[in-house]
C-alpha cells in the first residue's frame, strides 16, 4: 500500500518581540518617536524595526511632497482644496495601516506606496 508523501507545514515566521515591535511602534509616532526609534535601532537592529523605519522615512517624504503640492493646488478653488484634503486623508489612512502592521509585528507594507518604500530605502536602517 501506498502511502501519500508527508507535507511538511510552511515555516511560520519568527514573532516579534516586545523589542523589536518598540521601534517599529516608536518611529510611527511623532518625529522625536522617529528620531528615538532610529537611536534605539542603531544599538539592536532588528528586521522588523529597519522595515518600519523605512516605511515611516517614506511617509515623512511624502507628506513633505503634499506640502510642496499644496502650494500649488490651494489657488484652484475648491477642486484643489479637495484635492489637498483628499491626500492628507489618504496619508492619514496610509500612517494608521502601517501604526497597525508595527503594533501587529507585521511586516506589511502600506498600500500602494509601501514597497516602492523599501526597494527606494532598502540600504538604509540596515
Amino acid at each position: 500500500m501506498d502511502t501519500p508523501p508527508q507535507v511538511s507545514p510552511t515555516p511560520q515566521p519568527p514573532i516579534a518581540t516586545s523589542e523589536d515591535k518598540t521601534v517599529a511602534i516608536l518611529s510611527y509616532i511623532t518625529p522625536i518617536g522617529f528620531i528615538a526609534a532610529i537611536i534605539i535601532h542603531s544599538n539592536k537592529k532588528t528586521a522588523l524595526g529597519a522595515y518600519h523605519l523605512r516605511q515611516t522615512l517614506g511617509l515623512f517624504l511624502t507628506g513633505i511632497a503634499v506640502v510642496f503640492c499644496e502650494f500649488i493646488l490651494i489657488f484652484i478653488p475648491f477642486l484643489g482644496w479637495l484635492c489637498i484634503f483628499a491626500l492628507w486623508v489618504a496619508l492619514f489612512v496610509l500612517w494608521l495601516m502601517g501604526l497597525l502592521a508595527a503594533v501587529n509585528g507585521q511586516m506589511k507594507p502600506v498600500p500602494i506606496l509601501g514597497p516602492i518604500y523599501q526597494k527606494t530605502f532598502s540600504n538604509t536602517f540596515n
